[in-house]
């Protein structure tokens, strides 16, 4: 789950997949702007086939973050 992630955040900000950590934070580290988030989102639910909560999502500040969210929903 967290390579995938990683692999969608690269692909999305065009950034090198070696300079993300689950410690990076989404917007602060990586430079993604709330647009950025939630057309990250959008696809994490295309590709899984699951609709993360809205609360949930606000609260997503680093890459750990969008896994453990994604792990908690997917069992």
């Amino acid at each position: 789950m967290y390579e995938k992630v990683c692999k969608m955040l690269a692909e999305q900000l065009d950034i090198s997949v070696d300079t993300i950590t689950p410690q990076s934070e989404v917007v602060k580290d990586l430079g993604a702007d709330s647009l950025d988030v939630v057309e990250l989102m959008m696809q994490l639910e295309d590709e899984y086939g699951i609709t993360l909560p809205e609360g949930e999502v606000e609260n997503v500040k680093t890459v750990q973050d969008i896994v453990d969210m994604m792990e908690k929903i997917a069992k």
